[in-house]
C-alpha cells in the first residue's frame, strides 16, 4: 500500500536518512551495524517499510540519538506539516539525565541545520566536555548559564548569545532558576 505525503521531508525515513548522512555513514555501514540488509534500510528511509520498536531502538543507539526523538509527536494539521511546529507538539530530543530538557523547534531533521529549545534545570551540569564537528549558535532567552569553551568560562544571561565552532565545550547552571536557550546547530546532530 503506497502512502502519499504532502512533503517527503517530514517523514521518519527522511529524518533517519538525514541523521545517517550527518554521521557520515553510508547505507551499507549503518545496515551492517544494525544487522539488517541494505535493501531493508533503504526501504525504511524511503518510507516503504516501517521499522519495529526494537529496530528504532537499535537505530537510535547507532545514530546516537534518543529513541523519543524518532517518534513523531501529535500529528500537525495537514497544511502545517513541514512548516509549523506548535508548542504542544514539539519532539523531545536528547537525554534528560544531566538536567537538560531539549525539544526540536525545526519541523524535521532534513535541513542543513536544526533549531533546539533547551531548558537547563537549576544546579545542573555536564562534567565531561563535548566536542562535535558542528557550528552552533545559542541565544539565552531567560536565566543564566555558564559555558566553558576551550578552557574559558563565560557567564551568559538573558539576551546574550554565543558561537561554538567545533571547540570542546561544557555547560553548567549553578543558579536557582532554569536557563532557556534557543540553539541552532549545523549540521543537525539529533
Amino acid at each position: 500500500m503506497k502512502h502519499t505525503h504532502p512533503n517527503k521531508t517530514d517523514t521518519l525515513g527522511a529524518d533517519l536518512r538525514a541523521l545517517r548522512k550527518a554521521r557520515g555513514l553510508n547505507l551499507s555501514e549503518l545496515a551492517e551495524t544494525l544487522g539488517r540488509s541494505v535493501g531493508w534500510l533503504s526501504q525504511v528511509e524511503r518510507d516503504l517499510s516501517q521499522p519495529s520498536i526494537t529496530d528504532l531502538r537499535h537505530m537510535a543507539k547507532a545514530l546516537d540519538v534518543s529513541v523519543s526523538s524518532l517518534f513523531r509527536q501529535a500529528a500537525s494539521v495537514a497544511n502545517e506539516q513541514g512548516f509549523i511546529v506548535r508548542a504542544d507538539t514539539r519532539r523531545p530530543i536528547g537525554s534528560r539525565e544531566a538536567g537538560l530538557v531539549e525539544e526540536l523547534l525545526s519541523p524535521d531533521l532534513t535541513d542543513d541545520f536544526e533549531v533546539v529549545h533547551s531548558t537547563f534545570e537549576p544546579f545542573s551540569e555536564i562534567e565531561a566536555p563535548v566536542s562535535r564537528p558542528t557550528q552552533e549558535v545559542g541565544y539565552v532567552v531567560s536565566g543564566k548559564l555558564d559555558l566553558w569553551i576551550s578552557g574559558q568560562t563565560f557567564t551568559l544571561k538573558s539576551g546574550d548569545s554565543f558561537r561554538i565552532r567545533g571547540e570542546p565545550f561544557r555547560w553548567m547552571n549553578p543558579y536557582a532558576a532554569p536557563a532557556v536557550v534557543i540553539w541552532v546547530i549545523a549540521p543537525p546532530v539529533y
